[in-house]
């Protein structure tokens, strides 16, 4: 059964306007188009529309979405992504409630937030390892990589790493929470800072080596599900803001 735009919009709630601008951007094309000129859209056509409005429910851009289904093909791969993605959501948003929560708590009682239990670093070695535990385990059964055990010399250097880097990327979610492009000139300084930092502090990273660590986050499972609990397309914005910086500054 093949159905007209007027009635996807209908049995979708998407208007006709956008089912146009999905068909002129290549995001989702009709079947076939009628003798009188007027789009028809199947079962196939139908299924696309849903992961797209699933993707546009975790706030992705329509160019994301366009790359994103371009790399899974088979449906059953799409809503499996989707699945963790809403989940990871799921899981940000109950965080988030049970922080409020504790806040109004603290109000009421007037009482103040003890800051450390949101910046809390690792205290010892020990600590670090068994947080590393997944990830080791992670990258040796994927890649074959041997792990690495964190020496007590190492905790203060990795602790300082360690807010460094979550700053960074608590302010590159910010930025794209606040909608900033990829290549605003915030996201640029950003991305400059973090790469001085690495850099004076033992880490040589180029400009093509942090581009390279940001296409490797979209690859692996592990890293692409870390960033995006974090804040919902974020590895997406991360790359797209590595390529820019490095397009500005070869």
């Amino acid at each position: 059964m093949l159905y007209t735009v007027k009635e996807v919009s209908e049995l979708s709630n998407v208007t006709i306007k956008t089912l146009h601008h999905y068909h002129k951007i290549g995001l989702l094309l009709p079947c076939k188009i009628s003798e009188a000129g007027y789009r028809l859209y199947g079962t196939k056509e139908l299924e696309r529309l849903q992961e797209i409005l699933f993707y546009r429910e975790l706030d992705f851009s329509l160019d994301q979405i366009k790359e994103m289904m371009e790399h899974h093909s088979d449906r059953l791969s799409i809503l499996s992504q989707q699945e963790e993605l809403l989940l990871c959501s799921k899981d940000r948003l109950d965080t988030i409630i049970q922080t409020l929560r504790k806040s109004i708590a603290c109000v009421k009682e007037g009482e103040t937030m003890d800051n450390k239990e949101m910046f809390k670093g690792f205290e010892n070695e020990e600590e670090w390892n068994k947080a590393l535990t997944e990830q080791n385990q992670y990258l040796k059964e994927t890649y074959g990589m041997e792990s690495h055990e964190v020496a007590p010399t190492d905790v203060k250097e990795l602790n300082e790493q360690a807010v460094e880097a979550m700053t960074f990327m608590n302010e590159m979610a910010s930025s794209l929470r606040e909608g900033l492009k990829h290549n605003d000139e915030k996201t640029r300084n950003l991305i400059r800072c973090h790469l001085e930092f690495m850099n004076k502090h033992g880490h040589k990273a180029s400009v093509e080596d942090f581009v390279a660590q940001t296409r490797f986050f979209l690859s692996d499972d592990f890293h692409l599900k870390m960033l995006e609990s974090q804040q919902t397309g974020l590895a997406y914005y991360l790359s797209a803001a590595a390529e820019s910086f490095a397009a500005t500054n070869q």
